[in-house]
């Protein structure tokens, strides 16, 4: 029977990533803390800080994965509408939720108190739970075990995906090994599909690079069966050095 794959899905909420003076970098952080878990990250959509986009991404992505994510869009100025927009897809109200009133006014109580702009921070969609944020007191938002709201900034967010850690259920996290040669990829595209072929559940990526006046590849096995990785991996090179390729392993 064919393993059970979970996936999960990311929207990245904010102009100011499209306009490129933010550069996003939870995408990789996510997807490093997904795999961890068992789940694919399976697509990543970047929309700007406009209800409809987000609405139409929100319903789009989490109709055909497992979990949806969403970073961005959760402070408390007017363009933070996050809250609002995920609310609007699920066809539930807005509401202050009462613990993460009482956090933010703890957080704020030494920090010239809990003001209008603060309190639209214990915004959720009705029906949600509170993800933990030991950083700053604003806290993520969860909605059932499908939708999951997080901060924007990422040393934020990774706080917020530390307090989910071994809650979601998945599969068994990708493994994977690279290796390493002087090869244009072009020269070895067919041999590398038919590696792939003979290790049913291994993916093989290649990414060429120019160095040194050279070209050359990594290779990177993945599988989520080590012991399927190393098998693929000793075939691989002993295909590369029959074919006259120097290769190592670890990569370049």
């Amino acid at each position: 029977m064919d393993e059970r794959i979970w996936t999960a899905a990311l929207v990245v909420i904010g102009d100011e990533i499209l306009s490129g003076r933010t550069q996003d970098r939870n995408i990789a952080q996510l997807a490093t803390w997904l795999n961890a878990q068992g789940i694919r990250l399976a697509e990543v959509r970047v929309v700007p800080d406009v209800q409809a986009a987000i609405v139409e991404a929100v319903n789009t992505l989490r109709a055909r994965n497992d979990y949806l994510f969403t970073t961005g869009g959760i402070g408390p100025t007017h363009d933070d509408i996050t809250v609002d927009a995920i609310a609007a897809a699920l066809g539930v109200p807005v509401v202050i939720h009462p613990q993460a009133r009482a956090v933010l006014d703890d957080y704020y109580q030494t920090r010239g108190g809990l003001t209008d702009a603060r309190l639209r921070m214990a915004r959720v969609p009705e029906g949600a739970d509170l993800i933990p944020n030991r950083m700053s007191g604003a806290p993520g938002i969860r909605v059932g075990n499908e939708v999951f709201i997080l901060a924007g900034v990422p040393h934020i967010a990774a706080q917020m995906l530390d307090a989910l850690t071994g809650q979601l259920e998945g599969g068994r996290p990708l493994v994977s090994r690279t290796i390493g040669g002087w090869v244009a990829e072009s020269e070895i595209a067919d041999l590398l599909g038919r590696t792939e072929r003979a290790h049913e559940g291994v993916s093989i990526g290649s990414y060429p690079f120019f160095r040194e006046g050279r070209v050359g590849a990594n290779f990177v096995v993945r599988a989520t069966d080590p012991a399927v990785v190393d098998a693929c991996v000793a075939d691989l090179m002993a295909a590369l050095a029959a074919a006259g390729y120097e290769v190592v392993d670890g990569g370049i």
